[in-house]
């Protein structure tokens, strides 16, 4: 399952006990619309074993400006609040499960 990452949940969800990935995105992004479909199954895959989050980029500006999000998509990785991985760019279903798997 898919969560929304806001500028109000992110700190909390960054800092729980499982980890999180972040998907920065915009609904005017070509490649945004073409990797959200793998993202949303690799967050059925993984539930409860990581919390995928969505973040639009213009709705939660502050979350994407403390991250330094200057492309899109970005996937960013989180592990006991601390950033351990980060993907910018499409990429295929195999590629970003494989960053799923490092990051678990």
């Amino acid at each position: 399952m898919e969560v929304t990452i806001t500028n109000e949940n992110f700190e909390t969800l960054k800092n729980g006990s499982m980890p999180l990935v972040v998907d920065f995105w915009a609904e005017w992004c070509g490649p945004c619309r073409m990797i959200s479909p793998i993202i949303s199954q690799l967050a059925e895959e993984y539930d409860g074993r990581m919390i995928v989050g969505k973040c639009n980029v213009e709705e939660a500006e502050e979350v994407a400006a403390a991250m330094g999000i200057r492309n899109i998509p970005t996937l960013i990785f989180f592990k006991n609040g601390q950033e351990t991985d980060r993907h910018v760019g499409a990429g295929s279903k195999q590629m970003i499960q494989q960053k799923f798997e490092a990051n678990l």
